[in-house]
């Protein structure tokens, strides 16, 4: 099991789809970090058709003292591009950030001492204008998250995500076949055997409210990656039949108020 402490080289995989007009932004944010410890940025260009992959060229290039590993592979969705990057990833850290993010610049510092001083495995954080709700409570700026607080609501939009490596060891990968509700998968299967909290403290800002390409606004769709991992939940036996039926019965009240308010 590696140490951690609060200077372990971090490794921030970012995927990368046509991110020309975003691109810079995200880098910007790694490079201004607080945090002193060695930082490895690992892009994954997922097939981009626009100019991204020439202006991170041109980004690196220009800033000789910031290497940035740029991977490129055929298009294969944000699972498959973000697996890419964790498989080359050297880091005894791990921290995730979508190309239309960005991080305010003492994210990583602030999360690296709760990792550190809460023996946690895995540690995310709100970003815009998010707020710690039931069935969350916050204790010493944080709250704990379950498995079942995850099939209640899911926390921790992908780019306030750190954790450590080992956690891809007792875990694995994301999903690549899942195109809805990847994350809130992989999250849940980190839950099972990681201690996971989530800081009561904004740290990252997004584009949209969605996460990468505002893939959520796809509702049906979405609820499809919802019931599927509530049910490959209960198929590891970590929820019971009763369980089960609970979940997914309040999955689909979620989406048809959801579905309602939005055309409304």
């Amino acid at each position: 099991m590696n140490k951690v402490n609060e200077l372990n080289k971090i490794s921030v995989v970012i995927p990368m789809y046509n991110s020309e007009k975003t691109i810079e932004r995200a880098l910007d944010s790694v490079i201004s970090q607080t945090y002193q410890g060695k930082i490895e940025i690992i892009v994954v260009n997922d097939g981009s058709k626009d100019n991204s992959a020439e202006i991170l060229e041109n980004y690196n290039k220009e800033r000789p003292n910031c290497t940035i590993q740029l991977i490129n592979q055929q298009n294969g969705g944000v699972s498959k591009a973000r697996n890419t990057g964790l498989k080359n990833a050297t880091g005894e850290i791990i921290a995730l950030l979508d190309s239309d993010d960005a991080w305010l610049e003492d994210k990583l510092e602030i999360q690296m001492k709760y990792l550190f001083n809460q023996d946690a495995n895995f540690v995310c954080a709100l970003r815009n204008n998010d707020k710690i709700t039931f069935p969350y409570k916050i204790v010493n700026n944080f709250s704990v998250i379950t498995l079942k607080k995850l099939l209640f609501k899911v926390v921790g939009q992908t780019s306030t995500a750190l954790f450590k490596k080992e956690v891809l060891q007792n875990t694995g990968f994301f999903d690549e076949n899942q195109k809805y509700s990847e994350d809130a998968n992989f999250w849940m299967r980190i839950a099972i055997n990681n201690k996971m909290i989530i800081l009561n403290e904004k740290l990252v800002t997004t584009e949209n409210d969605y996460g990468q390409s505002g893939l959520s606004s796809n509702f049906k769709d979405m609820e499809l990656g919802v019931q599927k991992n509530i049910r490959e939940m209960y198929l590891l036996k970590q929820i019971n039949f009763f369980e089960y039926i609970f979940f997914i019965f309040f999955s689909k009240f979620k989406y048809i108020i959801r579905t309602f308010k939005n055309y409304k």
